[in-house]
């Protein structure tokens, strides 16, 4: 709904929901709809997709360069607007290929969130590149282990993780090129330059000459991006990503916008970004993380949105900046939504912007949506499920039905696929509401580990992903997360899962 708007939204219906999950995803994915599905073999397996998703990493980006004007990057005092934004990314996506950057190159991005991100990340897409995201919170040996398992080709830095890296160059052969930004010493190494050198400070890339996207043949199951993820055992294993897998997320979201007004016997609101204001996001989850990537800054993007970039956490900072960008969507993970709701200083701002705070990453006590829809009534709570493997969101809701199921992670998105299995074979379904070991399948599920086959065939089965996660399906397709298989305590021979430990908690805080 547009906030310029000065009429009264026509009433919800009394009874609620108007209808059943099921029926909602009928109506919105009939042919011809925005959100219509259809059948593609994916490696060989008939899977459903999207049919009027973004094609390619490719289209998302290009869809951003239609809003010119709009600013999409804040970061204390530095400004792009989108129009900037692609001036600089184009500018380093030519460099690479001036670096012999060739599509399915590995080219890596190891830097804290900062504008230079996205731009790194778009200009390796922009070339074909797989383009590696790894942790800027991991040791300098784990960044060595990164970058040699990956076989990148190119990395592109900030100055900390420079410093943690230039050790390692001697045990990098493939790795033939740096660039780092906001470098404050000398240059390390002749394999490194300043990445300023070639696109410019932030505020002055507006002035960058135009030029043409780079002219690569791209297809939505192309390999995109190389996402680390540790799991619970063993050394970080990389999931290839394609281009299809990302681009989902765009659909994932909006079609859940869609069917909570229709289940609370409202139109479907307007969808079109070019005839709404901007959606204004602050951003305080790390962009190499599939969450702040995939499920944030792809579909923001895409749909012309603002991205506040955090340096670090700090709840009377975002609170600051939530009133001065006028921000209408936060969250990443439970503890962003405890600590706002918390804060001694929240009544000194004006937070009545937010119209979403949303979060997932890990279980979440029932108590929080009350929390939220108290302290913050314009808002509407929202809670998803997903993992790197799954490109971020698998299942999510928000509103009404967040607030009727408060311990659930909610439904899938309708091209996605859930099983409970039994644990044990790994094979047998499990009836409704039954106990299991959760098995997915979908377009968002990433192709496999790199590098790792006996990882891959484990875990990746047919064409389901096999989660390691323990969970429940309700009988209107609801998922409920009780712990990860591996972390279930037994006591006196009765299991105990982790997340009823937290609301134990909340209850004895008073929460």
């Amino acid at each position: 709904m547009s906030e310029t708007t000065t009429a009264q939204p026509p009433a919800a219906a009394q009874t609620w929901p108007v209808m059943t999950i099921a029926e909602a995803h009928d109506q919105l994915t009939q042919p011809g709809s925005r959100f219509e599905i259809e059948e593609r073999p994916i490696r060989g397996i008939m899977t459903r997709t999207w049919k009027h998703a973004p094609a390619t990493l490719r289209d998302m980006f290009l869809s951003g360069q239609t809003f010119p004007e709009r600013e999409f990057l804040v970061y204390e005092d530095d400004r792009a607007t989108y129009d900037s934004f692609g001036r600089a990314t184009i500018a380093l996506a030519h460099r690479l290929q001036a670096d012999g950057v060739k599509k399915g190159d590995r080219v890596a991005v190891i830097m804290r969130n900062l504008p230079e991100w996205p731009v790194a990340f778009w200009a390796g897409v922009l070339c074909g590149a797989i383009v590696t995201p790894l942790n800027a919170w991991w040791t300098g040996p784990e960044l060595e282990y990164g970058l040699a398992d990956s076989g990148t080709k190119v990395a592109i830095v900030d100055d900390e993780r420079l410093g943690r890296i230039v050790e390692s160059l001697p045990n990098l052969p493939d790795l033939e090129k740096i660039y780092v930004t906001r470098l404050a010493g000398a240059v390390p190494d002749a394999k490194v330059a300043g990445l300023e050198g070639v696109i410019g400070a932030v505020n002055d890339w507006g002035k960058l000459p135009k030029a043409a996207v780079p002219d690569v043949a791209i297809e939505p199951d192309d390999d995109a991006t190389i996402l680390y993820t540790s799991g619970t055992t063993g050394r970080p294993k990389g999931a290839l990503g394609t281009h299809r897998n990302m681009t989902s997320n765009v659909m994932a979201g909006g079609i859940g916008v869609a069917r909570g007004a229709l289940r609370a016997g409202l139109p479907i609101p307007e969808s079109d970004p070019h005839k709404l204001p901007p959606r204004v996001g602050l951003l305080v989850v790390p962009m190499f993380h599939a969450t702040g990537l995939s499920a944030n800054m792809g579909p923001t993007m895409n749909s012309g949105g603002k991205i506040v970039i955090m340096r670090r956490w700090e709840p009377e900072q975002a609170m600051q900046l939530i009133e001065r960008e006028k921000v209408s969507s936060t969250g990443g993970v439970p503890t962003i939504a405890w600590q706002l709701i918390e804060h001694p200083a929240r009544s000194k701002y004006d937070l009545s912007s937010l119209v979403a705070v949303a979060y997932g990453g890990a279980p979440s006590a029932p108590e929080l949506v009350r929390k939220i829809v108290e302290v913050f009534p314009g808002s509407a709570p929202g809670n998803g499920w997903g993992m790197t493997e799954t490109t971020a969101t698998f299942t999510g809701h928000s509103g009404k039905d967040y607030e009727g199921r408060p311990d659930s992670a909610g439904p899938a998105a309708p091209v996605g696929e859930m099983q409970i299995r039994d644990p044990a074979d790994g094979k047998t379904v499990l009836a409704v509401n039954a106990v299991g070991e959760l098995w997915v399948k979908g377009p968002q599920v990433v192709k496999g580990y790199w590098n790792k086959p006996e990882a891959t065939a484990e875990t990746f089965v047919d064409g389901w992903l096999r989660t390691g996660d323990l969970a429940r399906v309700d009988e209107e397709g609801f998922l409920f997360i009780i712990d990860r298989a591996k972390d279930m305590l037994v006591c006196s021979g009765a299991a105990i899962y982790e997340v009823e430990v937290q609301h134990i908690v909340c209850r004895v805080r008073g929460v």
